[in-house]
C-alpha cells in the first residue's frame, strides 16, 4: 500500500468547494494518556450551505412546543445508585466517549460528593477535574471554573511527595488552560499550560509533556503568534520521530499532524500522520491504522486530492473495529461525491448511511451525524438526485434536536435548531424559520457558543430581511459580523469546529450588513460601520489567504496621515455598487449605480481585456470612462473644493485587478489629475513615513531561468537604478534565496528592487518570485524579514517588484501581490497587474526613482510623474505600457 498521494489511482473528477474542514480536534487533549485516545475522536461537524426551496410537513409544533421536557437518558445506566464512587468514575468516561456530556457530568458529581464525605481528597479532584470537562463540553463554562478551582484548591494543598499528586495536578491545569482559552484569556491559558508541561516534565510523563505543548500551541495561534505555533509543533514532531515506536507515538504523531492541519501547513501534516500509519501498521493497530487514514483522508481533501480522500476513507472504514469511527469516513465520502455531483455513487451511500445514523443512541456524535446527512440529503434533493423526501430530512433534524434536549447538550442544540432553520428557510416558511433561528441565537448566547451565535445571527438577519423588518435584520447582522470579528483567529486557524467557508460563510453576511446599513441614507453612524464592516472585509480576506490571522491592525484618521487624501471605498453588491467617500475632516458620504453585480462585473471584465494595446481605443475610453462615472465623478466636486491631491483605493473585487489611474473622464486619465494608491485598508498602513538617504539592494535576471524566458532589460534597469542610488546588487547566479537573505538580515536597506519573473495569485502555493536557482514564496518571504518585522532592523520603506505579474484568469489574484507586500513588512509596495516590455519598465523604473531621489517628492507622485513620462512617449502612450505599475500601501 503507497504511502504517497501521486501513486494512487484518481477517478473522481470535478470542483469542489465549500467543505466545512473537520480534522480531528486536538483541543481537548487534556487528560494526559488515558483520554488521548479519545481526544483524537472528534466527532465532526457539518458544512452550512444554502438550501434550495423544497416541500416538506411541518415539524414546528413538536420542536416549539417541547423546548422544556425532559426526555429519559440515551443510555441506560450501567451502575446502580449505590455504586462506588471509582465505578461511578468510570461510568462518566464511557458517557463521555460517547458524547453524552450531561450524564457523565451527573455521575462524576455523585463521585466527587462520595468521595468527598469519605475523605479521598485525591480521588474528588480527580473527579472534579473530569466533571470540570464535562461542564465544558456542555457550555456551561461556570460550573466548569467551579470544578476545576475546587479540584486545585484540593491538590495544592496536598504535599507534593509522589508522581501521582503531581500527574494529577498537571491535568487539571491542562483543563484550566483549556477554560481560560474559551473565554478568550490566551495568554493565561498560555502560562497554565507551561506550567503543566513543567509538572508533567518533573514526573518524567512524555505523553503529558505532549499533551501540554500540543495545548500550547493552540494558545500561540489565538494569541496571533503563527510562527511560534508551528516552530514548536515541529519541534514536537522532530522530537518524536527519535522516540522508539509505540501506539502513544503513533497517537502523539496523528494529534500533531492534526495540529498542522488546522496551521494549513498540509505537507508537514501528511508526513505526521504517514508517520503516524506506518507505526500503527507495524504495531498491528487497526482503529489507530483507521484513525491514522481517516486524517491522511482529511488533508487529501484539504488538498483537492478528492479521490484520493476517498481512498483513505474507504480502508479507514474498512479497517476500523469501531462503528462510528467507520460512519463518520462514510459520511466524508458522501459529502464529497454529493458535491462532486457522482450522484450514482452517492445513491449507492444514502441507504447505508442512513440506516447506519438511524441506529445511533442519543449523543453528541450521533447528532452531528444527523446534521451531517441532512446536509448531503438536501444537497441531492436540489439536484434532484434524492430518494429522500425534504420531509424525511426535516423528521432527521428535529430528530437531532430532540436528542440534544434529550442528552441536555446545549450545544448540539444550537447548531441543529440553526440547521433546521436553514432548511425551514429554503422552503419558503420564514415564520418557522425565524423562531428555529432565533432559539439557535438565545441558546448559542447562553453559552457562549460565539461561531454558533454567528452563524445564526447572519441566518436570522437574512431572514428578517426578505421579511421587510429592515432595522431587525440589522440588529441581528450586527449580532454576526461582531462574533465573526471576536472569532478572527479561530476562523482560519484555530478550532475546526468554527471554521467557516469564506467565500459561502463569510463574506456574504459582511456584504449583507453592509448592503443594510447604506440603505439608510447618509447617517454617519451607520456609513463609519458600513466602511469599518469593509475594511474587516479585506482583512478577513487576506486572513483568508494567509490561513492565519497574523496582520496587526491599528485604525487611524485619514486626516492624521494626508488632509490631501480622499479614500474610495467602491462594494459591489449583488443589487447595485456603492461608493463609500471619505474626505479628511467631512463627513462621510456614499453614492449607489443600480447595476446589479453582474452587469457590473462583465463591464469590469470588458475594461481589462480593452487594456490590451490591440482592443480598439475608441471602445477602451468609452469603457475607462463608464467606470471613472460610477467610481469617481459624483465625488469631483467635493474633492476639488477640498483640493485633493491624492485617491486611495480599498478596492473590492475585480475593482483590484484594473489600474484606476488608467480610468478617463472624458478629457484625460486619472494619472494626469490625481496620484493613484492602492490599499487593503487604512488599519494596515497608517504611517508616515520619514525618508532618510535612500539605498537599495537591487536583485534580477536576465537570462531564462526555470523555464522562464530571458529579462535582458532587466540588466539596463539594475545599471540605471544603481547609478541614481547607493545599492548593492546581486544578479543573475549571485541572486539566490540565501545570499538574498543573508543580505536583507544582515543590513538595512530602506529600498528593495526585485527585477525578476514572479506570479502572484489567490492561491499561496501559486505565489511566488524567481531566483536563479529556486523560489521564493508567502511563507518564505515571511521569513527573510522577520528581523525587520520584530523591530531588530529598520522596515523596508519600501518594495519594488518590477517583473512580477497577476495570475492570468484569477479574479482574486492582487491577494498575493498585497501578501508579498505585508509578509515583507514594507510600507509601500511597487508592482505590476500585468507583464509589461523590459524597455518601458526600464524608462519608467528610471524616471521613477530620479523622482525618488528629491527627499520632497512622495512616493505616490514619484511613481505617478514616472508614469507620466511614459504617457508623453508617442512609443508607449498606451495605458498597457504605463498603468500596469501601482502603489501599495503608505503613499507619502
Amino acid at each position: 500500500m503507497s504511502r504517497r498521494y501521486s501513486k494512487v489511482k484518481t477517478t473522481v473528477k470535478g470542483s469542489w468547494k465549500g467543505w466545512l474542514k473537520r480534522p480531528r480536534s486536538f483541543i481537548s487533549l487534556i487528560l494526559g494518556a488515558f483520554f488521548l485516545t479519545l481526544s483524537l475522536q472528534s466527532p465532526k461537524l457539518p458544512a452550512t450551505a444554502a438550501y434550495p426551496p423544497l416541500e416538506m410537513g411541518n415539524q414546528m409544533g413538536e420542536i416549539v412546543e417541547n423546548r422544556g421536557e425532559t426526555l429519559a437518558p440515551a443510555m441506560a445506566p450501567l451502575y446502580s445508585q449505590t455504586a462506588e464512587p471509582s465505578d461511578l468514575v468510570e461510568q462518566g468516561k464511557l458517557y463521555y466517549q460517547a458524547g453524552q456530556f450531561d450524564q457523565a457530568a451527573k455521575v462524576w458529581q455523585e463521585a466527587a460528593e462520595t468521595y468527598a464525605a469519605e475523605g479521598f481528597i485525591l480521588k474528588q479532584a480527580q473527579a472534579l477535574n473530569y466533571l470540570a470537562l464535562a461542564y465544558k463540553e456542555l457550555g456551561n463554562t461556570e460550573s466548569a471554573q467551579s470544578a476545576i478551582a475546587q479540584s486545585l484548591n484540593q491538590l495544592q494543598s496536598q504535599p507534593d511527595t509522589d508522581n501521582n499528586t503531581r500527574l494529577l495536578l498537571a491535568q487539571a491545569l491542562n483543563t484550566k488552560g483549556t477554560i481560560h482559552l474559551l473565554q478568550g484569556q490566551s495568554q493565561t491559558a498560555l502560562d497554565t499550560w507551561k506550567k503543566s508541561a513543567s509538572i508533567y516534565k518533573q514526573a518524567d510523563d512524555q505523553t503529558g509533556q505532549l499533551i501540554s505543548q500540543i495545548n500550547q500551541a493552540q494558545a500561540l495561534q489565538a494569541l496571533g503568534k503563527y510562527r511560534r505555533a508551528k516552530s514548536l509543533l515541529e519541534q514536537l514532531v522532530s522530537e518524536l520521530q527519535n522516540e522508539p515506536n509505540s501506539l502513544m507515538k503513533a497517537k502523539g504523531l496523528r494529534s500533531l499532524g492534526v495540529a498542522l492541519q488546522t496551521l494549513g501547513q498540509l505537507r508537514q501534516s501528511k508526513a505526521a500522520l504517514e508517520a503516524s500509519w506506518q507505526i500503527s501498521q507495524q504495531l498491528n493497530s487497526p482503529q489507530d491504522t483507521s484513525e491514522a487514514l481517516f486524517s491522511i483522508g482529511n488533508v487529501a481533501r484539504d488538498l483537492q486530492e478528492y479521490a484520493v480522500a476517498w481512498t483513505y476513507y474507504q480502508q479507514a472504514a474498512e479497517l476500523t473495529p469501531d462503528s462510528l469511527t467507520q460512519l463518520e469516513a462514510q459520511l466524508n465520502q458522501l459529502r464529497m461525491v454529493v458535491e462532486l455531483q457522482r450522484w450514482d455513487v452517492a445513491q449507492e451511500l444514502i441507504p447505508i448511511v442512513t440506516t447506519k445514523v438511524n441506529q445511533l443512541s442519543a449523543s453528541r456524535p450521533a447528532i452531528y451525524a444527523q446534521i451531517n446527512l441532512a446536509d448531503s440529503l438536501m444537497k441531492a434533493d436540489q439536484a434532484g438526485m434524492s430518494n429522500s423526501s425534504a420531509i424525511d430530512t426535516s423528521k432527521l433534524l428535529a430528530k437531532a434536536v430532540k436528542q440534544a434536549r434529550q442528552i441536555n447538550d446545549p450545544r448540539a442544540e444550537a447548531y441543529a435548531l440553526y440547521q433546521l432553520g436553514q432548511l425551514y428557510q429554503a422552503n419558503g416558511t420564514l415564520d418557522d424559520s425565524k423562531t428555529l433561528s432565533q432559539q439557535a441565537l438565545k441558546l448559542a448566547q447562553e453559552i457562549n457558543a460565539d461561531d454558533i451565535v454567528a452563524r445564526a445571527g447572519g441566518q436570522l438577519g437574512e431572514i428578517l430581511q426578505k421579511q421587510g423588518k429592515t432595522s431587525e435584520a440589522l440588529a441581528a447582522y450586527k449580532i454576526a459580523f461582531d462574533n465573526i470579528q471576536s472569532l478572527r483567529s479561530d476562523l482560519v486557524a484555530i478550532s475546526s469546529d468554527v471554521q467557516f467557508d469564506f467565500k459561502e460563510g463569510i463574506e456574504p453576511l459582511y456584504r449583507q450588513l453592509v448592503s443594510l446599513l447604506l440603505k439608510e441614507g447618509d447617517n454617519q453612524a451607520n456609513l463609519q460601520q458600513a466602511r469599518e464592516v469593509m475594511e474587516a472585509l479585506q482583512l478577513a480576506e487576506l486572513d483568508n489567504f494567509f490561513q492565519d490571522a497574523c496582520l496587526d491592525t491599528n485604525p487611524v484618521a485619514l486626516e492624521e496621515i494626508d488632509t490631501q487624501a480622499a479614500v474610495i471605498y467602491p462594494i459591489i453588491l449583488p443589487d447595485r455598487l456603492e461608493v463609500i467617500l471619505s474626505i479628511p475632516n467631512q463627513p462621510l458620504t456614499h453614492y449607489a449605480t443600480q447595476l446589479t453585480q453582474a452587469e457590473v462585473e462583465s463591464t469590469l471584465t470588458q475594461l481589462y481585456s480593452a487594456l490590451s494595446p490591440g482592443y480598439p481605443s475608441s471602445e477602451r475610453l468609452q469603457l475607462s470612462q463608464q467606470v471613472y462615472n460610477w467610481l469617481i465623478q459624483p465625488a469631483e466636486a467635493a474633492m476639488a473644493s477640498r483640493d485633493i491631491k491624492t485617491l486611495v483605493f480599498v478596492p473590492d473585487g475585480f475593482l483590484r485587478n484594473l489600474p484606476m489611474a488608467a480610468l478617463y473622464d472624458g478629457e484625460q486619465y486619472v494619472l494626469q489629475k490625481y496620484q493613484v494608491v492602492f490599499s487593503p485598508g487604512l488599519q494596515l498602513f497608517p504611517q508616515g513615513l520619514s525618508q532618510d538617504e535612500l539605498s537599495l539592494l537591487a536583485a534580477g535576471l536576465t537570462e531564462a531561468r526555470q523555464g522562464f524566458s530571458p529579462l535582458p532589460g532587466v540588466d539596463a534597469e539594475i545599471a540605471q537604478v544603481s547609478k541614481q542610488v547607493k545599492s548593492k546588487v546581486l544578479f543573475n547566479e549571485n541572486f539566490t534565496f540565501g545570499k538574498f537573505k543573508d543580505l536583507i538580515n544582515n543590513e538595512s536597506f530602506p529600498i528593495v528592487h526585485l527585477a525578476t519573473h514572479g506570479q502572484f495569485s489567490s492561491n499561496p502555493e501559486e505565489t511566488f518570485l524567481l531566483t536563479w536557482s529556486d523560489r521564493i514564496s508567502i511563507e518564505d518571504f515571511d521569513l527573510i524579514f522577520q528581523k525587520r518585522r520584530l523591530g531588530l532592523l529598520k522596515p523596508i520603506e519600501l518594495l519594488v517588484m518590477s517583473a512580477c505579474q497577476t495570475a492570468a484568469g484569477d479574479n482574486r489574484a492582487t491577494l498575493g501581490l498585497a501578501g508579498f507586500a505585508l509578509r515583507s513588512g514594507a510600507k509601500s509596495t511597487i508592482a505590476s497587474l500585468w507583464s509589461v516590455s523590459d524597455e518601458s519598465t526600464s524608462i519608467m523604473m528610471r524616471e521613477f526613482y530620479h523622482q525618488l531621489t528629491d527627499l520632497k517628492v512622495s512616493k505616490a507622485e514619484a511613481l505617478r510623474q514616472a508614469q507620466l513620462s511614459l504617457l508623453e512617449e508617442p512609443l508607449y502612450k498606451h495605458p498597457y505600457f504605463w498603468a500596469s505599475f501601482v502603489l501599495i500601501g503608505n503613499w507619502l
